[in-house]
Formats: structure tokens, sequence, C-alpha cells
């Protein structure tokens, strides 16, 4: 037998590979299109609460935005706290109280969150939540390290829900309110002035980019010190969460509120922003305000 006999010729070869590749990169275009879609469509949200005790709806919303109780993988993150042990393990016994059945407490210094393996680890779960504590703990773990780039990408491409109460709030903005305040340290308590530098603020973990997120919000009276860095990031929307609710941002970057209380908004885009007197006094005209109930829906993107 002749082999050769059976080998198409050069022309032939060339003709039937470009019939071929016709229905391969159909197929490829088709699929690109689809993952990109399917990356835009699973962005995640975040479950953003004010502290203090939480109705079991702001959990069940949670745990039904990490896929509900029977796929969740949920990892709770106990580092704000000055007993991470102990909190970690009573806010992974309230998830399984809920009914979730995969819950970890995961533990992990800046060493640890500087290594892509902690990164990949923290990419397997479909959601993650930070107890209270201290905010300026935290950021020190996870600011600029893989593991925040790993939680946005979380967040952003792998549909991942993100929450945290008090503490665990404050770091979702860029621009993160510390607690402490300057100038004044026979009245850090209530923060009486609303001036410029009085409220000290840090770089948190910027999942929230639009805004900056203060807690325990009307419970312990802090208008002032939210109304004052807004007025220093007027760019930004000041947004305080009060205490047994949550600001949940969908998808699609709208607010939208849950639990018992309410969210305070400070809205001073595109308003000029006055500094007085030897103090540095701050003040503005026609800032928005918006007070939030529970089941209220806001846009934050649509303007004042």
């Amino acid at each position: 037998m002749n082999v050769e006999s059976n080998v198409p010729s050069p022309a032939h070869r060339v003709r039937v590979l470009r019939l071929l590749a016709l229905p391969v990169l159909a197929w490829a275009t088709l699929t690109s299109h689809c993952f990109a879609e399917a990356v835009t469509e699973r962005r995640g949200s975040l479950v953003i609460i004010g502290g203090g005790e939480r109705p079991g709806r702001i959990h069940h919303r949670f745990i039904a935005l990490a896929g509900g109780t029977n796929h969740a993988r949920i990892a709770v993150l106990p580092m704000a706290s000055g007993e991470p042990e102990r909190s970690g393990r009573l806010q992974a016994e309230e998830f399984r109280g809920f009914g979730v059945k995969d819950v970890d407490v995961v533990r992990f210094d800046r060493s640890q969150a500087m290594l892509p393996a902690t990164a990949e680890r923290l990419m397997g779960y479909t959601g993650v939540f930070f107890t209270g504590g201290d905010q300026a703990r935290l950021a020190a773990v996870l600011v600029g390290t893989p593991c925040e780039a790993a939680l946005h990408r979380m967040r952003d491409t792998r549909g991942a829900v993100i929450g945290g109460t008090s503490a665990g709030a404050a770091i979702m903005s860029r621009v993160m309110i510390t607690g402490d305040q300057r100038g004044e340290p026979d009245r850090k308590a209530d923060f009486a002035v609303v001036r410029r530098g009085a409220t000290l603020t840090s770089t948190g973990l910027g999942l929230v980019t639009n805004a900056i997120v203060d807690q325990h919000f009307i419970a312990r009276r802090r208008q002032n010190r939210l109304v004052g860095v807004t007025l220093e990031h007027p760019e930004l929307i000041g947004v305080g969460i009060d205490e047994a609710t949550a600001l949940v941002v969908l998808p699609d970057g709208s607010w939208e509120v849950e639990g018992d209380g309410s969210v305070m908004v400070f809205d001073a885009r595109g308003v000029k922003v006055r500094q007085e007197g030897p103090h540095a006094n701050l003040g503005a005209k026609g800032v928005g305000f918006h007070l939030l109930l529970p089941g209220d829906r806001w846009d934050p993107t649509a303007g004042r």
C-alpha cells in the first residue's frame, strides 16, 4: 500500500484547515464574550453593619448572598479584635446557628498576608466576614497586601460577599475613620468640633469607593465627626450606619438598608467647602442629607 497516495496535497490541507478554523474561531469568540459577561454578572455585594446586636435578617441576607446555607463557604477574619480567638469562634458559631455548614475562622499576620498562598486560600470562600474591634489592627494586617487584592478580586469577579461589623465596617472605605481625634484630648468622646484635621483618618480597604463609612452612628452621636471628614473629602459621600443596621451595597452600586435602625447620608459633592478662623473651622451650604430606613434603596451615582 502506498501510504503517500492517501496524504492530501499542501493546498488541500490549507483549505481544510481554514474550514476547520471557522467554527473554532466562532466558538472562541462566543466563549470569550460569554466569559466577559459572566465576570461582569458575578460581581458580589457588601454587607456593612454598624455594630451592636444584629437582627437575624442581616445574617440571613449575608448568608444568602454567600450562596445559601448549603453552598456558602464563609471565612471569619477576627484580627480587629483584642481577643481574636474568642471573637472568631463566637462569630463562626453564630453563622453555624443560622445553618451554615462550612465556616472557618481564618487568622493570619501581615507577613502571612503578603504570601500568595494566603491570598489564594481566601479566594476559595464565597463570603468573608470581619468581626469588630479596632479597625487599625485589621488595616495593619491587610492594607497593601496580596490578601487585600484577593478580597477585591473575590468581590469584583467571583461574586463573593464581603461583610463586617463595627471595625469591620469602618475598614470598608479607603478613607478610614480611626476613632481618634486631634487637638481635643478632653473632648475625645463626643467629637464636639467640625474642623479640618480634627478627626484622624487612615487607609482602609477601599471596597467602598465612593463613600466614607462610620458606625455605631446614631447610638454614639457621631454626626459631627462624619460631617467634618465629609467636608474634608467632599468628593466622597459620608455614610453613618447605626447599630443593628446594615448597608448592603449591591452589585450595581446601589445601596439598600437592612435591619432595625437607619443610615444617615451626608453628600457634599459639588459643594464649595469653606474654612475659617484660626482653628480651621469648616462650613458649607447646600450639603445633601438623607436618612434611609430599612427597606430603602438609594443610588449614590444618581447625584444629590
